[in-house]
Formats: structure tokens, C-alpha cells, sequence
């Protein structure tokens, strides 16, 4: 059997000292080491080289002043041992800190309370690489992520789909009448570069020339007509290059 090195990080010792007597009964796990601050967490995951952390979010710093939380030595380890899979074990289960500890690294996310065979299932899953979170903090994602994709669902479909970022910047200021040399000088591009631009887009919407990709631009929403005659929209500046 193989057995996972494990560092405990948080600042409470009697929480410290439930969490070594749960382990005691995992014959898989072994306890390496403890601390108390983000600082030794750092110096101790260096020295120790665990498999897993399981860290505390809120640590104070040494001598109880500020210093390193626990998302920052969370961030430190996995930056300079990304083998060291760190598991928070925490009482905060807002959606800031969830992303917050997955944006540091994190492989696992468990909340203080969780009865032992779910941190023990989370120790693993770090141990060999995987992510694990605990039940409710896995709701929250399945929540946050499900809202995300229905936004994603109900939001109007982009216009032009086939042309790039820029492409539809320019045609949309092609579509308020702008010739060449202003819709340079408004996107910060040579000239040269705003006529590849139009020859793209030109290619790409089947379009013979700006009077027809106005049409196509307003038909899509992408520029609201505004009263009032149009520019001209022909100029000796505005054939593509």
C-alpha cells in the first residue's frame, strides 16, 4: 500500500489535533507535519515534500501579525511543487473563495464539518492527481456553472460569427460611413491594415463592395442606421489593399 504524506496548515491546534486523530484511523495516510501559519506551510511543504496539503483558508502571519493566507501559500506551493496536491479544508463556501482556491491551485475544496470519509476521499484524489470537492461546495459549481450556460443560452447570437474581432469592429465602422483613413485613425491601424481588413470581410461575407456590406451590417444589428442622408461611402482612399 501506498502511503500519502500529509501536512496539515491551519492555525487552530485543536482543529489540528481532531484532524491528526481522524487520520490515525486511515492506515493509507500518514500525518508529516503541521503549521500553523502560511509561512511555515511554505517552509514545511519545501522541506517535508508531502504528497498533499490540506490547508486552511484564513492563517494569520507569524507571531499573529499579517502575513501569507492560506490561497498565498497555496499559490507558492503548487507554483514551486506543482506534485504537491493541496486539498483547503476550510469553513468559508462563498463562490469567491471556491474560485479563488482553483485559481491557486488547488485540487480539492472541503468544508470544516465534512465527516471523515470525505476528507479522507479528498486526501486521495490530491494523492493521485485528481480533483475532489466536497458535496456542497460541488452544488455551488453546478449552480454557478448551469446559470453561466443558460446567460450563455439567452444571450443574442454574435453577429458574424465568421469574422474575427477586429473585422467586426471595422465593418461596424464601415456601417456608420467612415472611409479608410478614419477607421484608421480611430482603431490606431495603418491604412494598409484596415484595407486587409475589408478585403477579409468582403471575402468572407460574399460581398462585392461597402455599399453591400453596410446592408448586411445593418441587417444583422450591428450598427443602428442613424437619420439623416449617408456619407458618401466611396472615396479614392477606400479600395482594399
Amino acid at each position: 500500500m501506498n502511503v500519502i504524506r500529509l501536512l496539515i496548515a491551519d492555525d487552530h491546534t485543536l482543529f489540528r489535533e481532531g484532524l491528526r486523530a481522524l487520520l490515525s484511523v486511515a492506515p493509507d495516510v500518514a500525518l508529516v507535519g503541521e503549521a500553523a501559519t502560511g509561512e511555515e506551510a511554505v517552509a514545511l511543504a519545501a522541506t517535508l515534500e508531502p504528497d498533499v496539503v490540506l490547508m486552511d483558508i484564513q492563517m494569520p502571519g507569524l507571531n499573529g501579525g499579517p502575513g501569507l493566507n492560506g490561497l498565498d501559500a497555496t499559490r507558492r506551493i503548487t507554483h514551486t511543487s506543482p506534485h504537491i496536491g493541496v486539498v483547503m479544508l476550510t469553513m468559508h463556501a462563498d463562490d469567491d473563495s471556491v474560485f479563488a482556491a482553483m485559481r491557486a491551485g488547488a485540487r480539492g475544496y472541503v468544508l470544516k464539518g465534512a465527516d471523515k470519509e470525505e476528507v479522507l476521499r479528498a486526501i486521495r484524489a490530491a494523492a493521485r492527481g485528481e480533483a475532489l470537492f466536497g458535496p456542497a461546495v460541488a452544488r455551488r459549481l453546478m449552480h454557478f456553472f448551469g446559470a453561466l450556460a443558460a446567460s450563455a443560452r439567452s444571450a443574442p447570437p454574435l453577429a458574424f460569427p465568421e469574422l474575427t474581432e477586429r473585422e467586426r469592429d471595422v465593418l461596424g465602422l464601415i456601417a456608420q460611413g467612415l472611409n479608410n483613413a478614419a477607421i484608421a485613425e480611430r482603431l490606431s491601424l495603418s491604412p494598409k491594415t484596415v484595407g486587409n481588413h475589408i478585403s477579409n470581410i468582403f471575402s468572407k461575407l460574399q460581398v462585392a463592395d461597402r455599399a453591400q456590406a453596410i446592408i448586411r451590417a445593418r441587417e444583422a444589428g450591428l450598427v443602428t442606421p442613424r437619420p439623416g442622408p449617408a456619407r458618401p461611402p466611396a472615396s479614392p482612399d477606400d479600395t482594399p489593399t
